[in-house]
């Protein structure tokens, strides 16, 4: 008579958790991998050429658009993570903010807000593709994802940070913001297009999988 505590090999595999409960290694390499990858995007999109606004302007460049994508690509957690590695880096002084700036110097600049902000914002974009997603709606979820993690919340750190640097009032820091507004769209719509092609080609990449 067998032991009961004893399972045939068959028996055990059936009740290992499936790949998607249990991040396989091959799979986290993946995912960092991916990451590192993003994180470049964002500054190789940071070093295109920028459109200065004023004094106490933010300059204008395609480093939200790269926001937008680590997000809308890579789903919230991954998306965070790359864009947070971004930040580091420059932080650690690697030259990959606008303008080419790099270090600490850069958080008491009016940029300080909006760099901030870019893990949060690329995490609610990610949240929002993923739960679109999940709804067979990717489409609308990229949209929402975008308009509310890529500007509603890079903005809502980045006007705060205008205003303490710029010695003004957050009114008058929000009104000075909305000359960013038009470019950013067209970086949203940028960011779906790419995104969409992207999940067309691999369905399973926003789901963590």
């Amino acid at each position: 008579m067998s032991s009961p505590l004893r399972r045939s090999p068959a028996r055990a595999a059936a009740q290992v958790p499936s790949g998607g409960d249990v991040r396989r290694p091959a799979s986290r390499t993946r995912d960092l991998a991916l990451v590192a990858v993003f994180a470049a995007l964002v500054a190789a999109l940071a070093l295109t050429p920028a459109l200065p606004t004023g004094p106490v302007g933010v300059p204008v460049t395609l480093q939200t658009l790269g926001l937008m994508l680590c997000g809308a690509v890579l789903g919230p957690w991954r998306g965070a993570l790359a864009a947070l590695v971004y930040l580091l880096m420059g932080l650690a002084g690697l030259p990959v903010f606008a303008g080419g700036a790099a270090g600490p110097a850069v958080l008491a600049g009016p940029s300080a807000g909006f760099l901030l902000a870019y893990p949060a914002g690329a995490l609610v974009t990610g949240a929002l593709a993923r739960a679109g997603a999940r709804r067979r709606a990717t489409g609308a979820g990229l949209v929402a994802g975008c308009l509310l993690g890529g500007v509603a919340v890079v903005y809502a750190g980045g006007v705060p940070g205008m205003a303490l640097a710029g010695g003004l009032t957050l009114q008058e820091a929000a009104w000075a913001s909305l000359r960013y507004v038009p470019g950013d769209l067209v970086k949203l719509v940028v960011a779906v297009v790419v995104a969409s092609a992207v999940h067309r080609a691999s369905p399973r990449l926003l789901l963590g999988r």
